[in-house]
């Protein structure tokens, strides 16, 4: 029912407008109801999750259950639960001065009972936006029942002079003055057990205890937890009794496709309309940030129990903009366009986000990273190029031979970092194998990203141990193999 909460303060008028008591979840519930009939996106932003997640969720808020999102980090478990206020109604009405957000028609507390009781129909009715009604805690093993829940004030009972035996004594937690709204616990596991169990009421019986006194408090609201299977080993777990009260439990994921990740990390990077406007990124350039987080999900270095969440890809994205932004500050450019050698950039990016394991200490988080940046070039170099087996006959031709035998012959290649984007394009167009090799087996590729292009296939053939590839101050070199060597000999 649309009210004009404008024209609307007192209890007696919006009793004449004839104003209907409905649940939260009920509230819910109806307005999914309409968007799905109407064909309505009520998870807007949310990518990946259309044909999995979203059904699951949809299915839990018609049945009128509290809800798990259970999945590792960086899977837009918090932002699903703050999209659900927009299946809320924009307003509805309170009891004017309540803690705890009583319904006017249905009163809970001491305080909206005795004051409908004292003025009756010119009750004061204020309004409360759907904005204002999502509550979120994070779980921490500090957390105690007073907070969650409530406890005796002593000031107040002096204020008052009332004595500790009066319910009128309690400050009400966190739950209480969420009531008919989104209560949200990040991490539940985290939660000390004895803390959970302090939940189990308001889950079911809608009752509360705090510190002897038993409250009926029917609270409404709709519960949304989230937890890290990981934490059930490491840290503590969700308690049995409590898992049993949560309606569904729905498991999130990560992204199937780059395709999908891409539009995440476009949407998700915060970035300045200068680096936009001045920094071209070429798609494949796009497609290989991604193909990096795919790899360390798969990467024997890291520990896949952690996972690696999608600010990986976003964070990096914002550092490789930056690094190409730098750069071209540094050689006075107006704008410049994205190189391979700009994501040793986006290292500091993965380093903190990924959990390694043991092997993965010994190389290092510089070194994991650099090893994921290369195991991603090697993925895409094969998407775009013939395959590079790892047995070849002694006397077989490949495609790539022509430009091997060019570094071969040759002393060798390097691409400065400071180089600008006319240096950069005159050093590449440089090797006329590698022009020859591109024309065969990519004739069509966008011309302002072939450069791009031509980096992969010198990564690509350092990556499958065609070339070497050498860091120094400046910039990159590539050379062959052995083929220095020998000609030292």
């Amino acid at each position: 029912m649309k009210l004009n909460h404008k024209k609307i303060s007192t209890l007696g008028e919006l009793k004449k407008v004839g104003y209907q008591t409905k649940s939260i979840k009920d509230e819910l519930r109806d307005n999914l109801r309409e968007r799905i009939k109407n064909g309505e996106d009520s998870f807007t932003g949310v990518w990946g999750y259309e044909n999995s997640v979203i059904p699951e969720l949809e299915r839990a808020i018609l049945s009128r259950h509290n809800i798990n999102l259970l999945g590792l980090r960086g899977q837009a478990k918090t932002r699903l639960a703050r999209l659900m206020l927009n299946l809320l109604d924009e307003w509805i009405p309170v009891v004017d001065g309540s803690e705890i957000n009583d319904d006017p028609l249905k009163p809970m507390s001491r305080y909206a009972m005795e004051l409908i009781k004292e003025k009756g129909d010119k009750t004061g009715i204020s309004w409360l936006h759907r904005d204002e009604r999502f509550y979120e805690k994070l779980a921490t093993p500090d957390v105690t029942v007073a907070d969650l829940i409530g406890d005796v004030d002593p000031i107040k009972a002096a204020n008052l002079k009332l004595s500790y035996a009066d319910d009128r004594v309690i400050h009400f937690g966190m739950i209480p003055r969420a009531n008919r709204c989104i209560f949200v616990i990040n991490e539940l596991p985290d939660l000390q057990a004895r803390i959970q169990v302090s939940l189990f009421n308001i889950l079911e019986e809608g009752d509360i205890q705090i510190r002897g006194f038993k409250l009926r408090l029917p609270l409404d609201i709709q519960f949304v937890f989230t937890a890290n299977p990981e934490d059930y080993t490491n840290r503590g777990s969700i308690v049995t009794p409590l898992k049993d009260r949560i309606g569904s439990q729905i498991l999130t994921h990560y992204p199937d496709d780059i395709e999908t990740a891409r539009k995440i990390t476009e949407q998700e990077a915060k970035l300045d309309i200068r680096q936009t406007e001045a920094i071209h990124v070429p798609d494949i350039a796009k497609d290989l940030l991604e193909q990096i987080s795919f790899e360390a999900r798969d990467s024997e270095y890291v520990d896949a129990k952690s996972g690696v969440s999608a600010r990986t890809s976003i964070t990096a994205f914002e550092n490789l903009l930056s690094t190409a932004e730098r750069r071209a500050l540094l050689t006075g450019a107006d704008s410049t366009m994205v190189r391979l050698s700009d994501f040793m950039g986006v290292i500091p990016a993965i380093t903190g986000k990924i959990e390694l394991v043991y092997e993965g200490e010994q190389e290092g988080a510089d070194g994991v990273a650099a090893i994921l940046i290369d195991d991603a070039v090697k993925t895409l170099f094969s998407q775009y190029f013939p395959q590079i087996n790892k047995l070849e006959r002694k006397d077989e031709e490949t495609p790539y031979d022509e430009l091997l035998h060019w570094f071969f012959q040759g002393e060798g290649f390097e691409l400065l970092d400071d180089f600008t984007d006319e240096e950069y394009k005159r050093t590449l167009e440089s090797i006329p194998e590698l022009n020859q090799l591109l024309k065969e087996h990519q004739p069509d590729f966008p011309e302002q990203d072939i450069y791009f292009l031509k980096e992969i296939v010198l990564w690509g053939l350092v990556a499958y141990k065609k070339l070497s590839k050498n860091r120094f101050t400046e910039g990159y070199q590539f050379k062959d193999l052995y083929g220095s060597f020998i000609n030292g000999l």
